[in-house]
């Protein structure tokens, strides 16, 4: 069995005991940066969330990460309390309060707020939202390609909970990754509704066959930036991308297999459900789109 490996495995960092914590307008200790046991979030999941990357005192697309924020709150009717330049104001404040100019990662949180009685009805969230911002200093320590085993859950319906949404109720994830974990991988790869490869518990998942790149159609996995922008440059590079139905026989004979996401930005797959991908290795092609984002991360889009 592998020794455990995640996709946002990061290197230990002193300097992360002593951050201060954005928690409604105020910078806290960690020590002292709590919410109430009657937030919603805590209580029931009801909140969303962004994971936003700092480089060289940049973050990597942050119009992206704000637009996904408020289409989210939106959709779960959830007031913010804020416009757009205030959420980006406390990002801003936070990141100069622990002096922190790149190889930073900001977990931005919001719930429906604290609860007058401990039940369901969103109408019992009278106090307004809870906002919380961690920033802790980060550089991705990934030891290896990550090993993947398919489990039973499923990135579900729309209409049950729209995997596109990136909310707090993440039970579904958190459950496959335990499968995969105890089938001794280190992430679950997730099928959809149909039996198509879908995504992994916490990233998007791409293959690479005969110097093309597939991914999955889209409709039943996260909306994720760093996914869109690996799409983006593939078409702007003329590297054959292909947005489809695949199975797992197709995912077993891939030459490549890689996650995307805003920690990681790609990580490589050497092994699935006992397989090794390829040569168990990071590919050239992988290897090629490091590169292209690295630029493009570069240029300060």
């Amino acid at each position: 069995m592998p020794a455990d490996v995640t996709t946002h495995q990061s290197a230990d960092d002193s300097r992360n005991e002593e951050i201060l914590i954005w928690v409604d307008g105020h910078l806290k200790p960690k020590a002292e940066a709590t919410v109430s046991v009657y937030d919603s979030g805590f209580m029931l999941g009801d909140g969303v969330w962004e994971g936003l990357r700092l480089y060289e005192g940049h973050w990597a697309f942050l119009d992206d990460h704000m637009d996904r924020l408020f289409e989210a709150a939106k959709a779960i009717d959830l007031d913010i309390g804020l416009d757009r330049a205030g959420v980006i104001a406390a990002l801003r404040e936070t990141q100069a309060a622990n002096d922190m100019k790149t190889d930073a990662h900001a977990r931005l949180m919001l719930t429906r707020g604290v609860k007058v009685r401990p039940f369901q009805h969103p109408s019992l969230s009278q106090s307004g939202p809870t906002m919380v911002i961690i920033m802790e200093h980060s550089t991705p320590s990934i030891p290896r390609p990550i090993a993947l085993a398919t489990v039973p859950h499923l990135r579900g319906l729309p209409m049950t909970q729209d995997p596109k949404l990136n909310s707090h109720s993440k039970l579904n994830c958190i459950l496959a990754c335990i499968a995969a974990q105890k089938a001794g991988a280190d992430e679950a790869l997730m099928l959809d509704v149909h039996g198509f490869v879908n995504t992994t518990n916490a990233c998007n998942f791409f293959i690479v066959r005969k110097g093309a790149v597939w991914t999955s159609t889209g409709d039943y996995c996260m909306n994720g930036i760093t996914r869109q922008k690996v799409i983006d440059l593939c078409r702007a590079n003329d590297i054959p991308i292909f947005e489809r139905n695949f199975s797992l026989v197709d995912t077993y004979g891939a030459d490549e297999a890689f996650l995307t996401g805003t920690f990681g930005a790609q990580t490589p797959v050497g092994s699935i459900d006992g397989r090794q991908i390829g040569r168990g290795t990071i590919g050239p092609m992988t290897t090629r789109i490091r590169g292209l984002y690295k630029d493009l991360i570069a240029r300060r889009p």
